[in-house]
């Protein structure tokens, strides 16, 4: 059964670059989104996030007339749900948005339809999401307990793209995909292999669940191991970039860089669902995420202690963004930072974030005013280099020879 229109429910990071590269792959798209102004924005051919040329492509899609958006779900041959999954209470998944777009698209499913769960998720929760989707159309036949024989097919495939690169991996990288049923897997497959030039490897539900969030928690482990290093670095008064730089001559061993903490949406959050699905087993992964939840405690206690030596200490905060060349704040350790050195008073706070235009209100709040690269480096003698955004790297190193930095991206020693 070929696919002629696709429906992605949430327009976000992942949502909309998805939609936009089936769209140019010449089928129709209706894209679904809670956001009246994301759905203006995308209609008039524009964006809302920042994402290197997903303008061009969004803008090249909806002038063919190949994808649109709108506030409420339309009939498809395949639904792709790609919503947030926060935490609710002590770093419980919440599974809130996946269940709310469920419901959403389940008065317009119809017999031969698939549904596949991009968003990032609990062992079980493809399961889960079959079972709301029955609840609210009992009229259809569902995988969780009718098999091969079910109307509708579910299939869970995690998104596994970097910021700014995602139109590149959406297209190049190797995709699991997990069913319900085998058949599941099998028309799953089929919608990806429309726009996946990397392979198709065909599992479980489960099995996909996990393995993205395996992906996850081992990246995490190993910065929890850097961030740990370059904490002993600094009391063993051991320069740790050039530590890991000799490290890593090693044919065998590869150490990851230390950072302010670890943010984003998916490495800061996703260690937490194997936590919590299997909290008595999960030993080294909680630690790693307790290590590098600390982090950022540390940075700003180093803050604290070099500013102490001015009268009147100007702190210039280096970046915001969760990684280097986003605007995406989600999770961002950086964030965190700025928020508690404003908050404990140290002194006047100003933030460098090339890639907003205004402030988020828990900054400004505290005070933290945003201010050009330049302005930064004029008035604050104490400088905290949190993100390696490109503007920052090309920056002289002269530029901060008469102030106290905290550098904890290594720029200064590249």
């Amino acid at each position: 059964m070929a696919f002629k229109t696709i429906s992605v429910v949430g327009l976000g990071y992942i949502g909309l670059p998805t939609a936009a590269v089936f769209a140019s792959r010449g089928l129709d798209v209706v894209g679904v989104e809670v956001s009246e102004k994301a759905v203006n924005t995308i209609n008039a051919g524009n964006v809302h996030i920042v994402e290197p040329d997903l303008d061009m492509v969004v803008r090249g899609a909806v002038h063919a007339g190949r994808l649109r958006a709108t506030l409420t779900p339309e009939p498809a041959d395949a639904f792709m749900i790609a919503v947030p999954t926060p935490f609710k209470g002590e770093n419980e998944p919440d599974l809130s948005y996946i269940e709310s777009a469920g419901k959403n698209i389940a008065s317009v499913l119809k017999k031969g339809d698939l549904v596949v769960l991009e968003s990032t998720s609990p062992v079980g929760a493809t399961e889960c999401l079959s079972r709301w989707l029955a609840e609210a159309r009992p009229d259809l036949n569902f995988p969780h307990n009718h098999g091969e024989e079910a109307d509708i097919q579910v299939a869970h495939c995690p998104e596994r793209v970097l910021p700014g690169k995602v139109l590149q991996e959406l297209v190049s990288n190797d995709r699991i995909i997990g069913g319900l049923t085998p058949y599941c897997t099998e028309r799953a497959t089929e919608l990806y292999e429309l726009i996946v030039t990397g392979e198709c490897f065909a599992t479980n539900a489960r099995t996909a669940e996990l393995a993205k969030l395996s992906e996850n928690s081992f990246r995490d482990v190993n910065i929890a191991f850097a961030n740990e290093l370059s904490t002993i670095c600094d009391q063993l008064d051991v320069n740790v970039w050039e530590l890991i730089r000799l490290t890593n001559r090693h044919p065998r061993v590869d150490v990851l860089s230390p950072g302010p903490g670890v943010g984003g949406h998916c490495i800061a959050v996703d260690p937490w669902f194997i936590v919590h699905s299997a909290p008595e087993r999960a030993k080294m992964i909680r630690l790693a995420r307790e290590i590098n939840n600390e982090k950022p405690l540390y940075v700003v206690d180093q803050v604290r202690e070099l500013a102490d030596q001015f009268k009147k200490p100007v702190i210039a905060c280096l970046g915001l963004a969760f990684k280097a060349n986003i605007d995406d704040l989600r999770e961002s350790p950086a964030m965190d930072i700025c928020e508690a050195i404003a908050k404990q008073g140290f002194g006047e706070v100003l933030a460098v974030e090339p890639n907003i235009s205004k402030l988020p209100e828990r900054l400004s709040r505290e005070g933290v005013v945003l201010v050009s690269i330049s302005e930064a480096l004029e008035r604050a003698n104490t400088i905290v280099i949190l993100v390696d955004h490109k503007p920052f790297i090309r920056l002289s190193k002269e530029k901060f020879a008469a102030k106290v930095v905290v550098d904890t991206r290594g720029l200064l020693s590249r």
